[in-house]
């Protein structure tokens, strides 16, 4: 038996190399790919989570309580509320924002002007452009981290030539994307996250830049407070109103931006070439 032993070891040895040499190929690429499918899927966790926030504030309408109609039948009661407990009433505003922007979902515009409607231009601004700084901020970081570092790799087609384009001159390009009502605000973070965005560039075309944007539909809701004020509900005539008119008008140059900036350049291309042989 001791001699035997030895024998049985070197046997036992045997047919496991012969089995783990034996593996099919499909097994073993399955066990390589599993951690990093793992670190990929921890690196868009946060990013899902926010996805997935969105998703249930839109399936289940709760910014519909912000929409301008819902707020004329409750604007008294909602501003008397406001002015009995302002602080705790400025947080869950804010607070509001910041998820709302933070998901990337559509429609936080209408929220926006809420803002104005109960709080009027100058506190209405101040507190959504708080809350939009935040909101994108959250987004950002959670999509770069999402993204991870990209630098070196090759982007394909438009991809590549957006890239390169960002490189050359990134803070005119990251201050025109967030002043230019034609892009959406989420898609705009997340695309600045891809394209490495410094995070000092970010914070401040998203707070002065933003600014701009948040203003305006700020200024837009508080006209139509003035306007259900006075006819206790909305009517044809905010059309004629000031408050009103001139922040749309504001909005709709600020979307002729990229036309125009494409006329210029395309002049100062045909300037710059040289003459037709």
């Amino acid at each position: 038996m001791p001699v035997l032993m030895p024998f049985r070891h070197k046997l036992a040895v045997t047919k496991q190399r012969r089995n783990a040499v034996c593996l099919p190929p499909i097994l073993i690429a399955g066990a390589e790919s599993a951690p990093f499918f793992m670190r990929r899927f921890r690196s868009f966790l946060p990013l899902i989570l926010l996805i997935g926030v969105g998703i249930a504030l839109l399936s289940t309408g709760a910014l519909n309580r912000f929409r301008p109609e819902t707020l004329a039948a409750e604007q008294a009661s909602l501003q008397l509320q406001i002015a009995a407990h302002p602080v705790v009433a400025a947080v869950l505003y804010v607070g509001a924002v910041t998820l709302a922007i933070s998901t990337g979902i559509p429609g936080v515009v209408v929220m926006i002007m809420a803002g104005g409607m109960l709080y009027g231009i100058v506190v209405g601004t101040l507190l959504s452009v708080i809350g939009v700084t935040l909101g994108a901020l959250i987004l950002f970081l959670a999509s770069r981290h999402a993204f991870g570092d990209h630098s070196h790799a090759h982007a394909p087609g438009f991809a590549g030539v957006l890239r390169k384009g960002y490189l050359a001159h990134p803070v005119s390009y990251t201050f025109f994307l967030r002043l230019v009502p034609f892009f959406p605000f989420g898609g705009v973070t997340v695309g600045l996250a891809w394209l490495r965005c410094p995070l000092w560039l970010f914070l401040a075309a998203t707070g002065a830049g933003g600014a701009v944007m948040t203003g305006v539909e700020t200024a837009l809701g508080a006209g139509l407070a003035k306007n259900i004020g006075a006819n206790r509900a909305i009517s044809a005539e905010l059309l004629a109103d000031p408050k009103v008119v001139i922040p749309l008008v504001v909005m709709g140059l600020l979307a002729l931006v990229p036309i125009v900036i494409g006329k210029w350049r395309s002049a100062r291309a045909q300037a710059g070439a040289p003459p037709p042989n």
